[in-house]
């Protein structure tokens, strides 16, 4: 996986599928004042334990705005998806997610957390979830689908705690990676 940085162009958002830009006016206080915000997809991760291997399984992949901020733009991120899909649960949706970027079926899921993202742009919703398998559940090589470049990673459970250490995480991964530590490792 390899950016050429020589193909970069920047250009105004003009019709994303994805986020519309907006400008909200309210009344705080008795002062009127206006904030720009993002209205983007909900989303939801998953943290992924092979009990066979006794590790987590994570992605990492280009992200395009960490890229404008660090020259680099890869991140070590849980599986995710966008809850954008009208006929689906959430449970299904990152069921599916977990297949198809990290090649396991999932078959059933546990909620350890929901926050909001972003809070000063979008406000979005992510819905962190945790899910045990076995190396008979790895029936693909993920990756994701289409175009996207996702590498599978594993990472061993006693690695976890030097692995909050990298400048390249993201927070529910970080989130996660605690929750796991202080609820999980010790059972």
């Amino acid at each position: 996986m390899a950016i050429d940085k020589s193909s970069i162009k920047l250009y105004d958002c003009k019709d994303s599928k994805y986020i519309q830009i907006k400008q909200m006016s309210y009344i705080e206080d008795g002062i009127r004042k206006t904030w720009d915000v993002v209205n983007s997809y909900d989303s939801a991760s998953i943290l992924i334990h092979n009990i066979d291997n006794d590790s987590v399984i994570i992605v990492k992949q280009f992200r395009p705005a960490v890229f404008l901020r660090n020259n680099n733009g890869y991140m070590y991120e849980l599986c995710a998806g966008l809850i954008d899909k009208e006929n689906k649960t959430i449970d299904e949706i990152i069921k599916e997610e977990a297949l198809e970027e990290c090649g396991y079926q999932v078959e059933s899921v546990t909620k350890i957390a929901e926050f909001y993202s972003s809070v000063g742009t979008s406000g979005s919703k992510q819905s962190v979830f945790y899910a045990e398998v076995n190396n008979n559940q790895k029936i693909a090589n993920g990756g994701g689908i289409d175009d996207e470049c996702i590498e599978v990673v594993e990472i061993k459970v006693n690695e976890m705690q030097d692995f909050l250490k990298l400048n390249n995480i993201t927070p529910s991964l970080g989130f996660s990676f605690m929750w796991f530590l202080s609820n999980k490792k010790a059972n």
